[in-house]
């Protein structure tokens, strides 16, 4: 059983030495994952890799059924995440084609569903730090191993879209502290947390954000910046497989031991 997972978003499709050896559909108590799940292994570690958006790019952000993606993880066995995502550079020091390792969130969206507990039991997981710091370290580790540049800290601010933001907002943003946008990641940390499962993210930042640098945004620029920085990520994530991974220091695994009242 795998005990690694990797979620990815836009222009991030396919993993460079991903040796897929099987594939499994499930469906959960939330209804159905974006795809079938792949299972293969990278640097001798079993995983499974799941597309955000589904194989064809069709499942817009908001619709995204986070809850049963992350249940599907859990099903395989999975303990710890990596979710590899495109942002907005709000930061000005954050420039299209930086790799980040974020380590807080900021949550703009609405309406979506981001818990498991939303019927009588009442829980409350402790997020202040919403990324994983033990699995933040492994990347860390690895960017120093294989050389890939990355920016070790930064807020993401997760909005709702599928609309890209204006450039008040990203103003706004910015005065509440953010340095990169996006509109995944939210869902994904609070899940993971809430099911004890470890989890990080890898952002690449593949654009700035609107009123940043004066003109106007484009989606084929996102996929292309993606695009463009995805045999970087593969060189990180190769070297971060290779890597022994002892038992967590961290208190993801037990998030929930003081969470119920």
């Amino acid at each position: 059983m795998p005990i690694f997972g990797i979620i990815s978003g836009s222009g991030f499709y396919d993993i460079p030495g991903l040796e897929i050896t099987d594939s499994v559909k499930l469906s959960t108590p939330y209804g159905e994952p974006s795809d079938v799940y792949r299972i293969g292994s990278l640097s001798g570690k079993e995983m499974a890799f799941l597309p955000r958006h589904g194989t064809m790019h069709h499942i817009q952000p908001h619709k995204i059924n986070y809850r049963a993606n992350i249940w599907g993880f859990r099903e395989l066995g999975v303990k710890r995440i990596i979710s590899i995502s495109a942002s907005g550079g709000i930061n000005i020091e954050m420039n299209p084609g930086m790799i980040t390792v974020p380590d807080q969130l900021i949550d703009m969206t609405e309406g979506r569903q981001s818990t498991f507990y939303d019927e009588d039991e009442v829980v409350h997981i402790d997020l202040t730090e919403p990324f994983c710091p033990d699995m933040r370290s492994y990347i860390l580790k690895a960017s120093q191993k294989s050389g890939v540049a990355l920016t070790g800290t930064g807020v993401y601010i997760c909005t709702n879209g599928p609309r890209l933001e204006t450039a008040a907002e990203i103003k706004a943003f910015s005065m509440l502290g953010a340095d990169m946008v996006g509109m995944t990641a939210m869902q994904e940390a609070v899940l993971a947390r809430e099911l004890e499962i470890c989890f990080a993210g890898i952002s690449v930042i593949t654009n700035y954000a609107a009123g940043i640098a004066g003109k106007r945004l484009s989606a084929a620029e996102v996929v292309e910046t993606m695009q463009g920085s995805s045999e970087k990520v593969s060189l990180l994530l190769k070297d971060f497989f290779a890597l022994d991974f002892p038992e967590p220091a961290c208190s993801c695994w037990k998030a929930l031991k003081d969470a119920r009242i």
